[in-house]
């Protein structure tokens, strides 16, 4: 039974998300995610100006004149949402926690591939696939899949990409595009795992994360607990060298995540709880654009 707070959740996301999705994102998404080829559309008689590589010989032959094949662009694609549900997610210095920025993200890229007639999946995640939702289409579906992100309750804590990363290249045999949304926080290697799977698939990733992490408040001794191992530390925040080694700490581990991404041919989107997202996507859209115009 699905509880009424879960559905208010549903529908807040739902119309907080079609503005942006209607009145920003359609277009640029509609341009950069067109499809995974050609497909044979008809057979017609040749006229003058038409490619002779296109002739379909057989059918010529039965006919006794030319005839060609006609090809369309392929439109549908496979968008599958890669989501990290780790207890990292639960922080927030806003009222937005950094999985409701994950929840949103999904629902906004869910609705914009709805409107571009792809399917659609969804992958739960935490150092083990949690959930599986198998691609397909429609307002409905993208609806169980905000509800699922809203309401799963993950068995782990922890976080751990090459899990979900194989399961994804074992579930799809064809290119899929995948948005990988994470705060990235992870005591493994990345490299490898992410360089096998953007060979296969078109990856892009998400960071989210919350500006707090980067700027440590001055707020006295404090007791602070890994969200994910459960550890607990006191940190002096009055002292301002600790606050700095802690925020370039924090600095130095988001830059890193960055330059593997880079590295692997990965395009990343750094996205952050309590601020507009709008502009990165879009910018990420424009620089897509302009890529596939210059190739």
């Amino acid at each position: 039974m699905i509880s009424k707070e879960l559905l208010k959740k549903v529908r807040r996301i739902q119309i907080r998300t079609r503005h942006r999705v209607s009145d920003h994102l359609t277009g640029h998404y509609h341009s950069v995610f067109k499809g995974q080829g050609m497909e044979f559309h008809e057979v017609r008689e040749y006229v003058p100006g038409d490619d002779i590589r296109a002739i379909d010989w057989n059918v010529t032959a039965r006919m006794g004149h030319p005839y060609i094949k006609k090809f369309v662009e392929e439109r549908e694609m496979t968008v599958l949402l890669a989501v990290d549900v780790s207890a990292s997610h639960d922080f927030g210095s806003t009222p937005q926690l950094k999985k409701d920025l994950a929840a949103e993200l999904a629902a906004v890229l869910a609705f914009s591939a709805t409107l571009n007639n792809d399917r659609v999946g969804l992958l739960l995640f935490t150092d083990e696939v949690e959930h599986y939702v198998p691609p397909r289409k429609g307002t409905a579906h993208v609806l169980r899949l905000i509800r699922d992100v809203l309401s799963f309750q993950p068995r782990h804590r922890t976080t751990a990409l090459r899990p979900a990363l194989d399961f994804l290249n074992h579930v799809m045999p064809r290119r899929v595009v995948t948005f990988l949304i994470s705060d990235f926080i992870v005591r493994e290697p990345l490299r490898k795992p992410l360089a096998i799977t953007a060979r296969r698939h078109d990856l892009i990733a998400l960071l989210v994360g919350d500006k707090r992490e980067q700027a440590w408040p001055q707020a006295g001794l404090v007791e602070w607990e890994d969200a994910e191992s459960g550890a607990r530390y006191w940190v002096d925040t009055s002292h301002r060298p600790t606050r700095r080694r802690l925020a370039a700490r924090q600095l130095a581990r988001r830059q890193q995540t960055l330059e593997e991404l880079r590295q692997c041919g990965i395009d990343a989107i750094e996205v952050y709880a309590g601020e507009e997202y709008e502009r990165a996507l879009i910018r990420f859209f424009r620089q897509r654009e302009q890529r596939m115009s210059r190739s």
